[in-house]
C-alpha cells in the first residue's frame, strides 16, 4: 500500500475549501460565518489537504485531526502565542488562534463529525 500520493479530487476539495476560509478571514465580520463557520470548515479543509497527499485511514484521520485542532484551542487557553514569544507576530496569531472558545471547540467537533459521515456516506 502506498502512504504518499496524490489525490487531484481531495486537492481541489481542499484548494476551494481554503479559498473560501481566506476569503471568510478577510472580508467577512459577523458572529457566525467567520468565527464558527470558519472553524468548521477548517477541519474539513485539513481532511481534504492531508488526504491529497497521504493514504490514511479515514476515521483514525478524522479523529487525529480533530485532536490537533482540540489542542489547538486548549493552546489559546493557556496563551501559547505568549509562551512561545509570537505576540505581536500576526501570522502566528492568526494560524495558532489568541482567544479559546468553547463554541470553536463544537465547531471543530461537528466539522470532524461532517467529514466522518460523509466519507461513511461515498463509501456506501
Amino acid at each position: 500500500m502506498k502512504i504518499l500520493r496524490f489525490d487531484k479530487r481531495h486537492f481541489l476539495i481542499a484548494l476551494f475549501l481554503f479559498i473560501i476560509l481566506v476569503l471568510i478571514a478577510l472580508f467577512v465580520r459577523d458572529r457566525f460565518i467567520r468565527p464558527i463557520f470558519g472553524d468548521f470548515l477548517v477541519v474539513i479543509f485539513m481532511y481534504h489537504a492531508v488526504r491529497s497527499i497521504l493514504e490514511a485511514p479515514k476515521g483514525l484521520l478524522t479523529i487525529i485531526l480533530l485532536l490537533f485542532s482540540l489542542s489547538v484551542e486548549i493552546g489559546q487557553y493557556y496563551d501559547l502565542v505568549g509562551i512561545l514569544g509570537l505576540r505581536g507576530n500576526r501570522f502566528a496569531e492568526i494560524v495558532i488562534g489568541t482567544g479559546f472558545s468553547r463554541i470553536d471547540m463544537l465547531a471543530y467537533t461537528f466539522g470532524a463529525i461532517t467529514v466522518y459521515l460523509w466519507e461513511r456516506m461515498c463509501a456506501a
